[in-house]
């Protein structure tokens, strides 16, 4: 319901309303765990009744604008009132884009996993160009970013990386970077400047309660502990704190590394193989997790959604929706909205 009124203000200050009365009730802070859902369901509501009247307001200083320039006949007012009009454009595209996330999960967290695909240090490199390129994209929404695991390689880049992206849409807008992304580039490894085709797997997981409609058996799941290789400072490479989490019938593996403890490490993965779990039932339309068979674990290689050209020229192209750029280096810099938003209006129509 929630996010089917995404910009409907009435109904948004009609729901703002409701929690807040829940937030007055003289119980509300006895279950702290549900409280702070609510605070954050407000805080979400009141952050969208805010960004539709900061656009009114666009729109309303720019009718301003233009009647001054009529009124003055200042040529000079023009090139103002274009960029305060592309401006009020693209926050309104914004907008519209954000009311285009109406699945389940979309408005959670997400996790995203990179796994290098055959290839040796190329590929391993590539896998950590894209990490890169994802932490930048959530550092300009304004996303948290948190490493949970990292498996690097004594050579060059990243065997594997599982992030955390923390905020409003993460997942609705990172589902769409799901599949294999293929890169074509002179190989920085090769000696004799070869051109090389490297892959790595992207799998996106909205984050979800432990307490959603999924029974995990005990007799289902391996649970193995590592030492820790990654991020964690000295305390973590001392004790076998890293988890593994294996989901025998569908072979799914999670794991974490990113906790001082073990059991908190396990508390995380856990939640990751829910997270999958969860996705891979929805997308099958099954009622249990017992439905489920076959392997899981990673996205198959071959199938690239989106390659990026380094040489012989310059493009960034979208397999999906042939959106393209030529702009390599912005988008390996985190400029990944136009792919994004071009997934999502492809994906309604």
């Amino acid at each position: 319901m929630r996010s089917r009124c995404h910009f409907d203000i009435p109904r948004l200050s009609e729901a703002i309303e409701e929690l807040e009365e829940r937030m007055n009730q003289n119980d509300f802070w006895l279950d702290s765990e549900k409280a702070a859902k609510v605070l954050k369901e407000s805080k979400g509501l009141k952050e969208k009744v805010a960004r539709f009247d900061g656009i009114r307001q666009e729109y309303e200083d720019l009718l301003v604008l233009i009647d001054l320039g009529i009124e003055e006949q200042d040529a000079s007012i023009i090139k103002e009132t274009e960029t305060a009009y592309e401006k009020l454009m693209e926050d309104v595209e914004t907008m519209r884009i954000e009311t285009l996330l109406t699945g389940t999960y979309d408005r959670n967290n997400a996790y995203l996993s990179i796994h290098a695909g055959a290839g040796g240090s190329d590929a391993q490199d590539w896998a950590e160009m894209l990490l890169r390129m994802f932490v930048k994209w959530a550092e300009k929404k304004g996303y948290g970013v948190s490493i949970l695991d990292l498996q690097k390689d004594t050579e060059a880049g990243i065997k594997s990386a599982t992030i955390m992206v923390e905020g409003e849409n993460a997942y609705g807008y990172l589902k769409s970077e799901k599949g294999v992304h293929r890169i074509v580039r002179i190989s920085p490894f090769d000696t004799a400047g070869k051109r090389h085709t490297s892959f790595a797997s992207i799998d996106i997981m909205p984050e979800v309660d432990l307490d959603v409609n999924v029974e995990i058996k005990d007799e289902d799941i391996r649970v193995d502990t590592y030492r820790a290789s990654g991020a964690g400072g000295q305390h973590v490479n001392k004790t076998d704190s890293a988890i593994r989490i294996t989901h025998i019938p569908t072979g799914v593996v999670v794991q974490c590394q990113n906790e001082r403890s073990q059991h908190s490490n396990r508390e995380t993965a856990m939640k990751m193989l829910v997270a999958k779990l969860t996705e891979i039932k929805e997308q099958e339309h099954k009622d249990h997790i017992d439905d489920l068979k076959g392997e899981y674990s990673q996205i198959a290689f071959g199938s690239q959604i989106r390659s990026y050209v380094f040489h012989p020229y310059s493009m960034v192209k979208d397999h999906r929706t042939n959106e393209e750029t030529g702009n390599v280096q912005a988008v390996m810099d985190g400029d990944l909205d136009k792919f994004i938003f071009a997934y999502l209006k492809d994906a309604r129509n």
